[in-house]
């Protein structure tokens, strides 16, 4: 194949002068502990790129955090998953800083807040304060590092913005005390032939070799040698270690450079959250489902549109035709430049004559990636719009006969090894409807161990409908079965006078759980919710229910199949 002659080109050698921050030392360390990062900015995540720095608090909650310059609370929010209890600073510099995970905050925004929720009748609140309400001078106490949401473990999950554009930017570009003197580490290298013609040592699939190598200078084991005859891209497995940490994080930059002639580079300084899903084009997706192992491309495909690449010619792809030996250079750094560089010789040869082997997919259908596409066969349609494929896909379908407790035949739409940008429409025509039972059905996906994923989804002209964003199996099922209520330790007449807060565990077997709504003497009562670990906790609070009586409880769950349990009792405190 001849030389990919059009280039797709981007510029951008080094940081503008405006995105590079005029003042490093604008801010000081969120937190009053020593800094020990656990991850990075730009982390490869499932789904998405990190947004900030998770800081660790020595494994507890309850650290001061601080405010890390002078400036202003312009959103605090509650949730039972994400960023759990979050506040949100402004700054005078045009950037903004993000404090995720918390326990608590300093007892008058607390208090705030609580009168918040419980005038909206909601655990779950974003909250816009005047700019002039809470207002803190640098080094102030704003709350207190905890573990809510989807926090994994106490830490401090931390980030700077742009405040005009909300977008994330890297906070290892400022300089408040996170030192650094580790190269990044090469692990291994993946070369994937770009169609169908290429061979890679005489095979068409992807090769991936194991390095040797350390302190920033890595190679390819001598028994390794590569020979490639047609357009081929590169891929990387890599992490950076930061000082005080064991943690495994994510390198800075990237650079490919073939014969000494930059093609690829991408540097992690900021993205935007509208963008952060293109991290399934940018690894290797299907590596990742297979074995849950991140490999960074150097090369794109089609339809990648993430900002992060400074520098690209030909999509980082190079074609070796010329039987001549090619110097292969990539090189990654941290963000304070440490630098490690894989270097290796790659020998090119011109297209073999060798036919491929047929695969034998003639049924296929062909779904060009930039523009939208569709199929129906009999009891499915699929409506994939424009802009969700990262590459033309040859799209492949197959059904099963109905098992035990499915209400539609079992179909396999593609498969779950193909990323999506965006949601597709897919649309399920129930084989029978249960009497009366129509709207407890839903789309069911269906995940290789057994387990059974939820589609939120409406019946129109027959058809159930719901949005998702990967491939996979599906089928209709039924829920019928409402949630589930645990209330260890609290029975009628339960005497919970020494205690300081009841808590509820409420779980759901299939659509998940929609709403709760919790009263106590008849009055909505604040439930905090924890969705990781199902449970609801109520603090007993004597400004709002009178000490050294009786109580009534009634809590009412339900599911996104509108199945209902209630659960009633009283308590004396």
């Amino acid at each position: 194949m001849p030389f990919i002659k059009s280039v797709f080109l981007i510029c951008l050698y080094f940081l503008s002068s405006s995105d590079i921050p005029k003042d490093k030392k604008i801010f000081i360390s969120p937190v009053r502990i020593p800094l020990a990062l656990s991850a990075n900015f730009g982390e490869l995540r499932a789904d998405h790129f990190h947004s900030g720095i998770d800081i660790k608090t020595q494994g507890v909650t309850g650290k001061e955090i601080i405010a890390p310059a002078d400036g202003y609370v312009y959103r605090i929010s509650i949730t039972p998953g994400g960023f759990g209890n979050a506040i949100y600073l402004r700054h005078s510099s045009g950037y903004s800083t993000v404090f995720g995970h918390l326990d608590r905050f300093i007892p008058e925004i607390e208090k705030f807040v609580t009168d918040y929720q419980y005038e909206r009748k909601s655990f779950t609140v974003s909250i816009f304060p005047e700019s002039s309400k809470f207002v803190f001078k640098q080094g102030d106490v704003i709350a207190y590092s905890g573990n809510t949401g989807g926090s994994s473990g106490p830490h401090l999950h931390y980030e700077v913005r742009k405040s005009d554009s909300e977008k994330p930017v890297n906070p290892l570009l400022f300089d408040f005390g996170t030192g650094d003197n580790i190269e990044p580490v090469f692990e291994k290298l993946a070369i994937y032939p770009i169609d169908k013609k290429t061979l890679i040592n005489g095979r068409n699939e992807v090769k991936k070799i194991d390095l040797s190598g350390g302190h920033g200078n890595y190679y390819i084991p001598v028994e390794n040698e590569i020979i490639i005859s047609g357009a081929a891209g590169f891929g990387i497995k890599t992490y950076d270690l930061l000082n005080d940490s064991y943690n495994k994080c994510a390198v800075y930059s990237v650079e490919l450079k073939i014969d000494s002639s930059v093609i690829y580079r991408n540097v992690m300084d900021e993205f935007s959250f509208a963008e952060s899903r293109y991290i399934n084009s940018h690894i290797d997706y299907e590596t990742y489902m297979k074995d849950r192992v991140y490999f960074e491309r150097v090369y794109l495909l089609p339809d990648n549109r993430l900002s992060t690449y400074e520098y690209i010619v030909n999509r980082g792809i190079y074609n070796f035709s010329d039987n001549k030996i090619h110097h292969v250079v990539i090189e990654i750094r941290d963000v304070h430049n440490n630098l490690s560089v894989l270097s290796f010789p790659v020998k090119s040869e011109s297209h073999s004559e060798m036919a491929i082997p047929d695969t034998g997919k003639s049924d296929l259908i062909l779904m060009p990636y930039n523009r939208a596409n569709r199929f129906r066969a009999g009891n499915i349609a699929v409506s994939i719009p424009a802009g969700a494929l990262y590459d033309t896909l040859f799209f492949s379908y197959k059904k099963e006969a109905p098992a035990p407790g499915m209400y539609s035949e079992l179909h396999h739409v593609h498969n779950k090894f193909t990323p999506l940008q965006r949601s597709y429409t897919l649309s399920i025509k129930p084989v029978s409807i249960p009497a009366g039972k129509q709207s407890k059905m839903l789309i069911i996906m269906l995940r290789d161990d057994g387990a059974k994923v939820p589609l939120s989804g409406k019946m129109s002209e027959g058809f159930i409908n719901a949005e998702i964003s990967s491939f996979g199996k599906f089928y209709i099922g039924i829920d019928t079965v409402a949630p589930v209520i645990t209330a260890n330790g609290l029975y009628p007449g339960a005497d919970l006078t020494s205690k300081k807060e009841i808590r509820v565990r409420i779980t759901d077997n299939l659509s998940g759980i929609k709403s709760y709504e919790p009263l106590v003497d008849g009055k909505w009562a604040l439930f905090k919710y924890d969705l990781k670990n199902n449970l609801l906790t109520y603090t007993f609070d004597p400004e709002r229910i009178t000490k050294g009586s009786t109580h009534s409880l009634s809590l009412k769950v339900t599911d996104n199949r509108d199945n209902v349990s209630t659960y009633t009792c009283n308590f004396k405190w």
